[in-house]
């Protein structure tokens, strides 16, 4: 009996690479090396071409500087949870769609390189992208516009053919979501592009394709990686003549911008793919429980109410946006995103809480099996103060219901500060002590 014609996204992520394996090893091997021979036959030499290096996913292997056998893998297996219900016999030639980097703010770094756009749209989520566009500010004068002002505003701007709309959906550090048909329209009846960093809403959860996406981005390291140990940028272009152009020009662009991905990291997210979404799922479920227990509590249903108002005064998630789940269900069928934000009634509480949870680390980042809650003013100088983030692993939600319940009654009790004076101190720098927050751009 053939296969399918049409395998699920957990079924690919499994198996999109059986047909490069040249191996019997089941799992991939690491491959390290940097540099590769050429052919011995003379006559089988091609010189680089006249005007310029052109690189594929079907480019023999040179430089890892250009592409490797890791990265080749992850972007094979990427592609069709990126484009998902993408015919087989469309994935080989699909797989040059998408270009993976060292960062996700390479990745948002490579992508103002290659659209050069007088104006982006921009409002709000991830600082990093507003760190790099300041960088572009001082080097071309690149300007800005709130990406939620009304068109009205986008005229007066300027913003048109060219330019760029970014749209982080669900956002950072909340969780809420947005509508991307809505943004896309805007932006392409002026004929700008409509980019969407997804990194909240990993392959599974939204296909922004679909709904009008030019360029995808992600943020790898997060539920790509999945394990908190790679740094990983994902950038996707649409389907169509015009989305393979742009990112045969992006994989290019890579070789001098510096940022191609590690051999390692390839390898790790080849690794990390197979159970992305075993994870996710698990994740977005355990999050929306949370922000639900959550929501109930502050309007005053269960027994746990009280004990959650003496410290929380909001949630967000998108789950809780039911207002627009005409437009959200259809965006997120499968889920509502693995993160959402709390806030306190005041900073000295969202500050002192994280040290009272056992089963949440105190870290930055997200996506990993573990979960995380960040007091965001560790590492975002505009945020409120009040605000913590929540990255949902893969425990058992209840017991991390569980947890954040003790916190609770702790710090309303004035419980002693849990501290560090119990550890271990070493003379060499192993991570042992406290990060601290010196400075914006984490994640």
């Amino acid at each position: 009996m053939s296969p399918p014609t049409s395998l699920s996204p957990a079924t690919h992520a499994i198996h999109a690479d059986d047909r490069i394996n040249l191996l019997t090893d089941v799992a991939p091997p690491i491959h390290t090396s940097t540099t590769f021979r050429y052919p011995r036959d003379a006559e089988a030499l091609q010189p680089v071409p006249v005007e310029g290096e052109f690189v594929d996913l079907q480019t023999p292997l040179v430089y890892s500087r250009l592409a490797s056998a890791n990265i080749n893998r992850l972007e094979t297996i990427l592609t069709p949870l990126l484009y998902p219900g993408t015919g087989e016999n469309e994935l080989e030639q699909l797989s040059n769609h998408v270009v993976s980097y060292s960062s996700g703010l390479s990745a948002f770094h490579a992508l103002i390189v290659n659209t050069v756009p007088k104006i982006v749209a921009i409002s709000g989520g991830y600082h990093g992208c507003h760190g790099v566009l300041d960088l572009h500010k001082k080097l071309h004068g690149l300007k800005t516009v709130d990406l939620h002002a009304d068109d009205a505003a986008w005229d007066s701007a300027g913003l048109g053919k060219g330019d760029v709309v970014h749209l982080e959906t669900p956002l950072n550090p909340t969780g809420e979501a947005f509508e991307i048909q809505k943004y896309a329209d805007r932006a392409h009846k002026r004929g700008a592009l409509l980019s969407v960093d997804a990194t909240f809403a990993p392959p599974g959860l939204q296909d922004p394709f679909a709904w009008g996406a030019d360029i995808v981005m992600h943020s790898g390291t997060k539920y790509i990686g999945g394990h908190s140990d790679m740094l990983c940028g994902i950038l996707a272009t649409a389907k169509g003549s015009d989305g393979l152009q742009r990112a045969s020009v992006l994989r290019s662009e890579r070789i001098f911008l510096g940022a191609v991905l590690g051999s390692l990291e390839g390898w790790l997210g080849v690794r990390s793919l197979r159970t992305l979404e075993l994870r996710v799922q698990r994740q977005s479920s355990n999050a929306t429980n949370l922000a639900s227990w959550f929501s109930d509590a502050l309007n005053g249903n269960g027994e746990d109410s009280q004990a959650v108002k003496n410290i929380v005064a909001q949630v967000a998630h998108a789950s809780l946006q039911t207002a627009d789940f005409p437009w959200l269900k259809k965006q997120m069928p499968n889920g509502f995103g693995p993160v959402f934000a709390i806030y306190t009634h005041f900073t000295e509480q969202a500050r002192n809480l994280p040290s009272h949870l056992k089963l949440f680390h105190h870290a930055t980042s997200l996506g990993g099996v573990e979960s995380l809650i960040e007091w965001r003013r560790m590492s975002d100088s505009d945020v409120d103060e009040r605000l913590l983030r929540v990255s949902v692993g893969v425990e058992n939600w209840e017991d991390l219901k569980a947890d954040f319940l003790q916190a609770f009654r702790a710090l309303a009790e004035g419980g002693e500060k849990a501290g560090d004076s119990d550890r271990v101190k070493v003379d060499v720098q192993m991570g042992g002590d406290g990060a601290q927050g010196v400075a914006d751009g984490a994640v």
